[in-house]
């Protein structure tokens, strides 16, 4: 049985109105980033005449982020494939897909992919760099795509790192140590288990071999 209005004192509505104030600030200040991995894989020997070799093939896939707007901003190869990245005549760009259109970027159906979508809680001032990122990126990549350079992996990772979620690293250092996909997912996959963050996986078609964590 609920309370007559008149036994609602002024400091219980004060209580009230200060913890309804406190959800919406936080509900404010708080969002979500989700880095989408699609794992590496190659053909298995008896579908090798039906599934295609994929780029970097066990030690490929494809990485990228996505904000609030379902739209994954992933750094891709544009031309030619350079050695040796270089600072001028840059073989590269940022885009952004769908889900569908980025797991189908290797080709073949997006629902037959192996994948790992890590949610990472972020702050609204971390939301609004990510935002201010993604457009200046999209409209000048800021580095090549080669073998010894940055690629997708190294690139999801310096963008983390500008956000304060991985630790930052040099230029040099980051493609470095982030030489492909997997590097980065063994490492959000650790912060997810010890902060709790939401994971989802998908398994991937039985036609492949797909890379392990």
């Amino acid at each position: 049985m609920g309370y007559p209005l008149h036994r609602i004192t002024m400091k219980s509505l004060f209580s009230l109105l200060l913890a309804l104030t406190c959800l919406a600030a936080h509900a404010q200040d708080s969002s979500f980033i989700k880095v989408h991995f699609l794992y590496g894989s190659k053909p298995l020997k008896k579908y090798k005449a039906t599934e295609h070799k994929w780029f970097g093939g066990i030690l490929g896939g494809h990485v990228g982020i996505e904000g609030d707007s379902g739209r994954i901003l992933n750094f891709v190869r544009k031309g030619d494939f350079h050695l040796l990245a270089k600072k001028e005549n840059r073989h590269s760009c940022y885009a952004e897909h769908t889900e569908s259109s980025f797991y189908a970027i290797l080709g073949g159906d997006a629902d037959s992919m192996k994948k790992l979508v890590v949610t990472i809680p972020v702050s609204a001032e971390q939301k609004k760099k990510f935002d201010s990122i993604s457009v200046a990126y999209l409209h000048e990549t800021p580095y090549d795509y080669a073998l010894v350079g940055m690629r997708c992996g190294a690139a999801a990772y310096e963008i983390l790192a500008q956000l304060g979620i991985v630790k930052s690293y040099s230029y040099k250092k980051t493609y470095r140590k982030i030489f492909y996909p997997r590097k980065l997912r063994k490492r959000l996959l650790a912060r997810a288990e010890s902060k709790g963050w939401t994971l989802y996986r998908q398994q991937g078609s039985d036609r492949r071999k797909w890379e392990k964590d």
